[in-house]
Protein backbone atom coordinates (compact mmCIF):
# COMPACT_ATOMS: atom_id res chain seq x y z
CA UNK A 1 0.00 0.00 0.00
CA UNK A 2 0.67 3.66 -0.57
CA UNK A 3 -0.06 6.65 0.96
CA UNK A 4 0.70 10.18 -2.06
CA UNK A 5 1.14 13.63 -1.09
CA UNK A 6 2.50 16.25 -3.44
CA UNK A 7 5.90 15.75 -3.39
CA UNK A 8 6.40 12.36 -1.21
CA UNK A 9 5.08 8.82 -1.32
CA UNK A 10 5.11 6.25 1.88
CA UNK A 11 5.53 3.17 1.10
CA UNK A 12 3.58 0.42 3.67
CA UNK A 13 5.33 -2.82 3.23
CA UNK A 14 3.37 -6.02 2.81
CA UNK A 15 4.21 -9.14 4.17
CA UNK A 16 7.07 -10.81 3.54
CA UNK A 17 8.41 -7.61 1.80
CA UNK A 18 12.36 -7.06 3.15
CA UNK A 19 13.11 -3.90 0.50
CA UNK A 20 11.43 -1.46 -2.05
CA UNK A 21 13.25 -1.13 -5.25
CA UNK A 22 12.44 1.25 -8.57
CA UNK A 23 13.89 3.14 -11.27
CA UNK A 24 14.77 5.44 -7.77
CA UNK A 25 17.23 2.69 -6.61
CA UNK A 26 18.68 1.92 -9.93
CA UNK A 27 15.80 -1.39 -9.48
CA UNK A 28 18.19 -4.43 -8.14
CA UNK A 29 20.86 -2.56 -7.53
CA UNK A 30 20.35 -0.40 -4.62
CA UNK A 31 17.22 -1.41 -2.92
CA UNK A 32 16.50 0.01 0.16
CA UNK A 33 16.00 -2.35 3.35
CA UNK A 34 12.30 -2.30 4.76
CA UNK A 35 11.31 -1.89 8.67
CA UNK A 36 7.80 -0.30 8.09
CA UNK A 37 6.45 2.26 6.36
CA UNK A 38 9.37 4.01 4.60
CA UNK A 39 8.84 8.01 2.89
CA UNK A 40 10.27 9.07 0.02
CA UNK A 41 10.51 12.33 -1.72
CA UNK A 42 9.84 13.18 -5.50
CA UNK A 43 9.56 15.70 -8.13
CA UNK A 44 6.30 17.27 -8.42
CA UNK A 45 4.28 16.09 -10.65
CA UNK A 46 6.73 12.64 -11.04
CA UNK A 47 5.76 9.20 -12.37
CA UNK A 48 7.18 6.48 -10.51
CA UNK A 49 7.32 2.92 -11.02
CA UNK A 50 8.31 0.47 -8.25
CA UNK A 51 8.02 -3.08 -6.57
CA UNK A 52 9.02 -4.83 -3.05
CA UNK A 53 11.72 -7.59 -2.84
CA UNK A 54 11.20 -11.01 -0.85
CA UNK A 55 13.48 -12.94 2.12
CA UNK A 56 15.29 -14.51 -1.23
CA UNK A 57 15.73 -11.06 -2.86
CA UNK A 58 13.20 -11.78 -5.33
CA UNK A 59 10.58 -8.65 -7.14
CA UNK A 60 7.20 -9.01 -6.16
CA UNK A 61 4.52 -6.60 -7.20
CA UNK A 62 2.48 -4.56 -4.44
CA UNK A 63 -0.55 -6.42 -3.94
CA UNK A 64 -3.27 -3.48 -2.82
CA UNK A 65 -2.14 -1.16 -5.83
CA UNK A 66 -3.86 -2.25 -9.13
CA UNK A 67 -2.32 0.33 -11.41
CA UNK A 68 0.51 -1.80 -13.14
CA UNK A 69 3.43 -0.19 -14.74
CA UNK A 70 3.74 0.06 -18.59
CA UNK A 71 6.91 -1.91 -18.73
CA UNK A 72 7.66 -4.27 -21.30
CA UNK A 73 10.33 -6.57 -19.74
CA UNK A 74 8.76 -6.94 -15.95
CA UNK A 75 5.57 -7.97 -14.69
CA UNK A 76 6.16 -7.03 -11.12
CA UNK A 77 6.45 -3.24 -11.57
CA UNK A 78 3.51 -1.20 -9.87
CA UNK A 79 3.03 2.88 -10.81
CA UNK A 80 2.65 6.07 -8.57
CA UNK A 81 1.16 9.57 -9.94
CA UNK A 82 2.09 12.02 -8.33
CA UNK A 83 -0.16 15.55 -7.87
CA UNK A 84 0.20 17.27 -11.15
CA UNK A 85 1.63 14.56 -13.11
CA UNK A 86 0.94 14.84 -16.71
CA UNK A 87 1.45 12.54 -19.56
CA UNK A 88 1.59 13.98 -22.90
CA UNK A 89 0.74 10.93 -25.18
CA UNK A 90 2.11 10.29 -29.01
CA UNK A 91 -0.80 11.66 -31.38
CA UNK A 92 -2.99 8.67 -32.95
CA UNK A 93 -3.16 8.89 -36.57
CA UNK A 94 -6.47 7.98 -38.29
CA UNK A 95 -4.87 5.49 -40.60
CA UNK A 96 -2.30 3.10 -39.17
CA UNK A 97 0.73 2.42 -41.44
CA UNK A 98 1.32 -1.39 -42.26
CA UNK A 99 4.34 -2.69 -41.18
CA UNK A 100 5.79 -4.94 -43.15
CA UNK A 101 8.18 -7.97 -41.75
CA UNK A 102 12.07 -9.13 -42.91
CA UNK A 103 14.91 -11.02 -41.47
CA UNK A 104 18.51 -10.82 -42.97
CA UNK A 105 19.80 -14.63 -41.30
CA UNK A 106 18.41 -14.46 -37.48
CA UNK A 107 17.98 -10.85 -37.27
CA UNK A 108 14.20 -9.42 -37.73
CA UNK A 109 13.21 -6.03 -38.77
CA UNK A 110 10.26 -4.33 -40.32
CA UNK A 111 9.44 -1.53 -42.24
CA UNK A 112 6.93 1.17 -42.35
CA UNK A 113 5.95 3.91 -44.89
CA UNK A 114 3.65 6.80 -43.57
CA UNK A 115 3.18 8.62 -46.89
CA UNK A 116 4.02 8.39 -50.79
CA UNK A 117 7.65 8.92 -51.50
CA UNK A 118 9.40 9.22 -47.70
CA UNK A 119 12.20 12.27 -47.76
CA UNK A 120 13.66 10.24 -44.81
CA UNK A 121 14.26 7.18 -42.97
CA UNK A 122 14.04 6.82 -39.29
CA UNK A 123 15.69 3.77 -38.24
CA UNK A 124 15.26 2.56 -34.47
CA UNK A 125 17.19 0.09 -32.05
CA UNK A 126 14.78 -2.15 -30.01
CA UNK A 127 12.81 -2.46 -32.80
CA UNK A 128 10.20 -4.63 -32.05
CA UNK A 129 9.51 -2.27 -28.23
CA UNK A 130 9.44 1.00 -30.77
CA UNK A 131 6.94 -0.61 -33.21
CA UNK A 132 4.60 -2.36 -30.70
CA UNK A 133 5.11 -0.89 -27.11
CA UNK A 134 6.10 2.83 -28.01
CA UNK A 135 3.73 2.89 -31.49
CA UNK A 136 6.41 5.09 -32.87
CA UNK A 137 5.39 4.39 -36.52
CA UNK A 138 2.11 5.79 -35.84
CA UNK A 139 3.38 9.38 -33.92
CA UNK A 140 5.01 9.94 -37.29
CA UNK A 141 2.05 8.90 -39.69
CA UNK A 142 -0.31 11.43 -37.16
CA UNK A 143 2.16 14.27 -37.68
CA UNK A 144 2.67 13.55 -41.10
CA UNK A 145 -1.57 13.65 -40.90
CA UNK A 146 -1.21 17.00 -39.61
CA UNK A 147 1.23 18.34 -42.06
CA UNK A 148 3.96 19.02 -38.87
CA UNK A 149 6.60 16.21 -40.72
CA UNK A 150 6.90 15.00 -44.15
CA UNK A 151 6.19 11.17 -45.37
CA UNK A 152 9.29 9.45 -43.64
CA UNK A 153 10.05 5.59 -44.02
CA UNK A 154 10.56 3.51 -40.62
CA UNK A 155 12.58 0.52 -39.91
CA UNK A 156 12.79 -1.66 -36.49
CA UNK A 157 15.69 -3.36 -36.35
CA UNK A 158 15.23 -6.03 -33.56
CA UNK A 159 18.72 -7.09 -31.18
CA UNK A 160 19.56 -10.55 -30.69
CA UNK A 161 21.70 -9.67 -28.05
CA UNK A 162 21.73 -6.03 -26.82
CA UNK A 163 23.75 -5.93 -24.14
CA UNK A 164 26.70 -6.75 -26.31
CA UNK A 165 25.11 -5.62 -29.77
CA UNK A 166 24.88 -1.83 -28.66
CA UNK A 167 28.12 -1.67 -26.88
CA UNK A 168 30.25 -0.05 -29.43
CA UNK A 169 30.26 -3.62 -31.38
CA UNK A 170 31.62 -3.43 -34.59
CA UNK A 171 30.19 -6.83 -35.99
CA UNK A 172 26.30 -5.50 -35.45
CA UNK A 173 27.28 -2.37 -36.65
CA UNK A 174 28.36 -3.96 -40.29
CA UNK A 175 25.02 -6.20 -39.83
CA UNK A 176 23.38 -2.95 -39.30
CA UNK A 177 24.23 -1.63 -42.12
CA UNK A 178 23.40 -4.56 -44.56
CA UNK A 179 20.08 -3.99 -43.10
CA UNK A 180 19.97 -0.82 -44.64
CA UNK A 181 21.12 -1.78 -47.54
CA UNK A 182 18.44 -4.40 -47.95
CA UNK A 183 15.98 -2.32 -46.70
CA UNK A 184 17.09 0.59 -49.39
CA UNK A 185 17.54 -2.18 -52.30
CA UNK A 186 13.73 -3.06 -51.48
CA UNK A 187 12.31 -0.02 -51.02
CA UNK A 188 14.13 2.77 -52.51
CA UNK A 189 16.54 5.50 -51.73
CA UNK A 190 16.64 6.02 -47.79
CA UNK A 191 17.50 9.77 -48.16
CA UNK A 192 17.95 11.95 -44.69
CA UNK A 193 18.45 8.97 -41.80
CA UNK A 194 17.39 9.56 -38.29
CA UNK A 195 18.49 7.28 -35.59
CA UNK A 196 16.43 6.12 -32.47
CA UNK A 197 16.83 4.65 -29.64
CA UNK A 198 16.36 4.24 -25.87
CA UNK A 199 18.99 3.56 -23.27
CA UNK A 200 21.56 1.42 -24.73
CA UNK A 201 19.79 1.58 -28.18
CA UNK A 202 20.26 5.52 -27.51
CA UNK A 203 24.30 4.90 -27.02
CA UNK A 204 24.45 2.58 -30.14
CA UNK A 205 22.97 5.03 -32.14
CA UNK A 206 24.92 8.31 -30.68
CA UNK A 207 27.86 5.98 -31.28
CA UNK A 208 26.47 5.37 -35.10
CA UNK A 209 26.43 9.63 -35.52
CA UNK A 210 29.85 9.85 -34.13
CA UNK A 211 31.86 7.38 -36.04
CA UNK A 212 29.58 8.39 -39.68
CA UNK A 213 28.80 12.14 -39.46
CA UNK A 214 27.92 12.33 -43.01
CA UNK A 215 25.58 9.22 -43.34
CA UNK A 216 23.82 9.68 -39.80
CA UNK A 217 23.41 13.80 -38.90
CA UNK A 218 20.55 13.42 -36.77
CA UNK A 219 19.34 11.45 -33.77
CA UNK A 220 16.68 10.92 -31.29
CA UNK A 221 17.79 9.70 -28.19
CA UNK A 222 15.64 8.38 -25.52
CA UNK A 223 17.99 8.27 -21.97
CA UNK A 224 21.40 7.15 -24.14
CA UNK A 225 23.12 4.84 -21.36
CA UNK A 226 26.18 7.41 -21.42
CA UNK A 227 27.99 5.02 -18.78
CA UNK A 228 30.02 2.93 -21.15
CA UNK A 229 33.48 2.42 -23.04
CA UNK A 230 34.35 0.05 -24.81
CA UNK A 231 35.30 -3.77 -23.14
CA UNK A 232 32.82 -2.27 -20.46
CA UNK A 233 29.94 -4.02 -19.51
CA UNK A 234 28.85 -2.05 -16.07
CA UNK A 235 26.16 0.35 -17.08
CA UNK A 236 26.09 2.32 -13.77
CA UNK A 237 29.87 2.66 -13.17
CA UNK A 238 31.83 2.70 -16.56
CA UNK A 239 33.63 5.70 -17.65
CA UNK A 240 31.66 8.12 -20.50
CA UNK A 241 33.93 7.23 -22.98
CA UNK A 242 31.47 8.30 -25.97
CA UNK A 243 31.30 12.04 -24.20
CA UNK A 244 34.88 12.55 -24.85
CA UNK A 245 34.80 11.35 -28.37
CA UNK A 246 31.91 14.29 -28.95
CA UNK A 247 33.81 16.66 -27.14
CA UNK A 248 37.06 15.74 -29.91
CA UNK A 249 34.83 15.70 -32.97
CA UNK A 250 34.87 18.44 -35.44
CA UNK A 251 31.15 17.74 -36.76
CA UNK A 252 28.35 16.69 -34.57
CA UNK A 253 24.82 15.48 -35.15
CA UNK A 254 21.58 17.43 -34.59
CA UNK A 255 20.24 15.79 -31.29
CA UNK A 256 17.00 15.51 -29.90
CA UNK A 257 17.64 14.39 -25.84
CA UNK A 258 15.22 12.97 -22.94
CA UNK A 259 15.78 11.90 -19.81
CA UNK A 260 14.08 11.11 -16.61
CA UNK A 261 15.09 12.77 -13.00
CA UNK A 262 14.68 9.48 -11.55
CA UNK A 263 17.03 7.58 -13.32
CA UNK A 264 21.10 7.04 -12.66
CA UNK A 265 21.84 8.52 -16.34
CA UNK A 266 20.51 11.62 -15.31
CA UNK A 267 24.00 13.50 -14.85
CA UNK A 268 26.19 11.82 -18.18
CA UNK A 269 23.00 12.89 -20.38
CA UNK A 270 22.96 16.45 -18.47
CA UNK A 271 27.03 16.43 -19.50
CA UNK A 272 26.30 15.25 -23.09
CA UNK A 273 23.43 18.58 -23.49
CA UNK A 274 25.50 20.84 -21.85
CA UNK A 275 28.95 19.25 -24.09
CA UNK A 276 26.59 20.36 -27.38
CA UNK A 277 25.62 23.47 -25.89
CA UNK A 278 29.09 24.86 -24.82
CA UNK A 279 30.01 23.93 -28.65
CA UNK A 280 27.34 25.57 -30.03
CA UNK A 281 25.47 22.94 -31.34
CA UNK A 282 21.80 22.85 -32.28
CA UNK A 283 20.21 20.42 -30.06
CA UNK A 284 16.88 20.16 -27.93
CA UNK A 285 17.41 18.73 -23.99
CA UNK A 286 14.39 17.94 -22.06
CA UNK A 287 13.99 16.58 -18.38
CA UNK A 288 10.90 14.53 -17.01
CA UNK A 289 9.73 13.71 -13.71
CA UNK A 290 9.86 10.08 -14.10
CA UNK A 291 12.31 7.17 -14.72
CA UNK A 292 13.98 4.76 -16.92
CA UNK A 293 11.03 3.10 -18.95
CA UNK A 294 8.28 3.75 -21.42
CA UNK A 295 6.44 6.08 -19.99
CA UNK A 296 8.87 8.60 -20.10
CA UNK A 297 10.14 7.98 -23.78
CA UNK A 298 7.20 7.66 -25.10
CA UNK A 299 6.50 11.35 -24.51
CA UNK A 300 9.60 12.12 -26.31
CA UNK A 301 8.49 10.63 -29.69
CA UNK A 302 6.27 13.55 -31.40
CA UNK A 303 8.46 16.08 -30.14
CA UNK A 304 11.59 14.47 -31.11
CA UNK A 305 10.21 13.71 -34.57
CA UNK A 306 8.80 17.67 -35.01
CA UNK A 307 12.38 19.06 -33.91
CA UNK A 308 14.46 17.01 -36.16
CA UNK A 309 12.20 16.57 -39.13
CA UNK A 310 9.67 19.40 -39.08
CA UNK A 311 10.32 23.02 -40.72
CA UNK A 312 13.77 24.28 -39.28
Amino acid sequence: MVRVGRRSVTFYPPEGATALIGDFTDWERNPIPLEGPLTLEFPEGAYVEYAFLDREGRPFPDPDNPEKAENPWWSYPRAIKLPGFRYEAPPEPQEEPKVHRHRLGERRFYVAETGPSPKATVVAQDGVAFYRTAGLHKAARALFEEGEIPPVRLVFVEPIDRNTEYRFNEAYEREFHRVLEEVEGAYGPLNELVLVGASLGGLFSLWQAWRHPERFPKVLALSPALKAHPGGMDAYQDKEWLLERFAEAERLPRVYLEVGLLEWLLGPNRRLAALFADKKVPHAYRERPSGHNWVTWKQALAPGLRYLLGPQ
